[in-house]
């Protein structure tokens, strides 16, 4: 998504920026907060917790984008959608007062589309994830989020594409809403088998990204 008109408004206003470690929480899911963040560097994992108390993950976030959901104009403290944690050695992120935020917004027309079009996306996004669970089963699912690694995070080499980026089994199930990451260690062990992946210093090596593509439905 074209974020120049947010690149912009960051660059106009000196917003105060909060610096997380790795594996600390900026948002805990249903906490109140009256702020809008934005990432500025680093990679951040949205997710939600279920009421029998599993961990279902949203998504990696690693590009300058609003992570917490802006919700309405009027309320100055909002209930947290989900939780917000830091995956790399840290992430640094702009803290915005949210009533600001959108009094900002509604007097620039350019920030206007910006967030017209991030609804639209997360939105589309939403959907596509929602089809692809459902359709892929548990061996699509996984192909479905080493395909997201892929192009979050892929570098491109003569004989494959590196992740550079360190994923256990059980992040992975936990994207996947498969229980045990036993199951996701299985289908690794048969996508190694095929010629698909294999493993370089505990990173995902994609040999050929058309066999991740042949078991996902698009």
């Amino acid at each position: 998504m074209d974020n120049a008109a947010l690149t912009n408004y960051l660059e106009q206003k000196k917003f105060p920026i909060v610096t997380k470690e790795y594996k600390k929480y900026l948002l805990y899911e249903g906490i109140q907060d009256h702020h809008v963040y934005i990432l500025k560097s680093g990679v951040i994992k949205t997710s939600v917790i279920s009421r029998d108390g599993r961990e279902f993950n949203l998504e990696y976030i690693n590009d300058l984008e609003v992570v917490s959901l802006l919700k309405d104009e009027y309320s100055q403290f909002i209930d947290a959608p989900f939780n917000i944690r830091v995956e790399s050695k840290k992430a640094e992120l702009y803290q915005i007062d949210r009533v600001e935020f959108w009094k900002d917004i509604n007097q620039n027309f350019e920030l206007q589309i910006y967030v017209k079009n991030y609804y639209r996306e997360r939105l589309l996004k939403s959907m596509k994830r929602t089809q692809q669970m459902l359709m892929n089963g548990k061996f699509g699912a996984v192909c479905t989020q080493i395909y997201d690694l892929y192009d979050k995070f892929g570098i491109e080499f003569q004989d494959g594409v590196l992740i550079d980026f360190v994923v256990t089994n059980e992040e992975i199930a936990h994207f996947c809403g498969i229980n045990a990451a036993s199951s996701v260690s299985r289908i690794m062990h048969q996508l190694k088998s095929c010629g698909a992946i294999k493993m370089h210093d505990r990173k995902l090596f994609i040999k050929n990204i058309e066999l991740i593509k042949d078991n996902i439905i698009f």
